[in-house]
């Protein structure tokens, strides 16, 4: 039986992300200075764990995961709350839980966990219900719980990445227009208050800094004026592996996590950055055709919502990286180092094999709920 599994399989997949995973590999090693121990060794074992992992989570049942999708999120949300109370804090930030051997971030595990919810929400739901107000009240709550308590870590990166792939389920859901649109012009009248009373003064300084990179370019504008000077260094082919100065001599910060995409474009140029943009490109179009594939609505949504989830990741960060929108503190995914972000992706795609492989299997609807 799991032989057969293994052999049906969608091998695409595993491989892409194991590329992309090398990749990842590499360039931590280039911006460590070359030192094996200092981050690259770690992301290698993260990324063989990660693989079982997936390949673990694929072969599973699809129905224990749908069974699993509200345990999840409530045990996710549990492990939010412990944030609150037993927090560990780094650079000014309370987002992570000591267990000792290791440290875990829950907040990653959250939008792999707010996925599997709103999927099984919806997939419970009948169809004329989507866009009544059970539909939307339950599927705004289910979002809305995790994100207030994120931002009080404070995360505005991590709660955008609850918060989008979340409304992007919705619209996939069927929710009429009407209400998008009545959302969306709400949601533009509030972003001022937001901007003003939602965010931390360091938060509000970062929005300034990339509407005016130049206003304080030893401070808050450091970061990404550095990036950028990495990136056009680097040209049409790169300097060469290991010779990039921005990287090498650390004038670019967090160039091992969140600004490693730096590192790649002056080391590799932009040959070798629009090549990982086509490797991720790659490996989200073979997802969003898996999904359609799937006959069972909560197969379907949690392929699109892992697949979203993904995408705001690479988007997010590149976009940051550029200078084309305010830095949030995301990582690129399976190429920045971080181990609570790598399993927690790795998972997500153990998810996407395991709807795939049982495409075919019908799912009982209105079995459960949340609320």
């Amino acid at each position: 039986m799991i032989k057969d599994k293994l052999y049906q399989l969608d091998w695409f997949v595993p491989a892409l992300v194991t590329v992309i995973g090398v990749v990842g590999v590499t360039m931590i090693f280039s911006s460590t200075g070359g030192v094996w121990t200092a981050g690259a060794q770690q992301h290698l074992i993260r990324l063989m764990l990660g693989f079982f992992l997936m390949v673990g989570i694929a072969l599973i049942d699809i129905r224990v995961w749908m069974g699993a999708a509200y345990p999840a999120y409530l045990g996710a949300l549990a492990l939010l709350i412990g944030v609150e109370f037993f927090g560990v804090s780094v650079n000014g930030s309370q987002r992570w839980l000591d267990l000792g051997v290791t440290r875990i971030q829950p907040s990653e595990i959250m939008k792999l966990a707010v996925v599997m919810a709103l999927a099984r929400f919806y997939h419970d739901l009948p169809d004329r219900g989507v866009s009544g107000p059970f539909g939307i009240a339950g599927a705004l709550l289910i979002i809305a719980m995790p994100v207030v308590l994120v931002m009080r870590q404070p995360d505005l990166g991590t709660s955008i990445l609850i918060i989008a792939p979340g409304l992007i389920l919705l619209f996939l859901s069927g929710v009429r227009w009407r209400i998008i649109g009545t959302g969306a012009v709400a949601a533009a009248i509030a972003l001022p208050l937001f901007f003003t009373f939602g965010l931390k003064p360091y938060q509000r300084e970062r929005v300034l800094t990339f509407l005016d990179p130049e206003r304080d370019p030893t401070g808050a504008s450091y970061h990404i004026i550095q990036s950028k000077i990495a990136l056009g260094s680097g040209g049409v082919n790169g300097k060469g592996f290991m010779k990039g100065t921005q990287a090498q001599l650390d004038y670019v910060p967090e160039n091992s996590t969140d600004f490693i995409f730096t590192v790649i474009g002056e080391e590799f140029g932009m040959t070798g950055g629009l090549a990982l943009v086509v490797l991720y490109a790659i490996l989200l179009s073979l997802c969003l055709y898996r999904a359609v594939q799937c006959k069972a609505v909560f197969s379907r949504l949690l392929i699109m919502g892992i697949s979203a989830t993904f995408a705001l990741y690479i988007f997010i960060n590149l976009a940051m990286v550029m200078g084309m929108a305010p830095v949030v503190g995301v990582p690129l995914p399976l190429v920045s180092y971080g181990g609570t972000v790598m399993l927690a992706v790795m998972a997500g795609f153990g998810l996407v094999l395991s709807a795939h492989l049982h495409r075919d299997q019908e799912l009982p609807r209105g079995t459960g709920s949340l609320l």
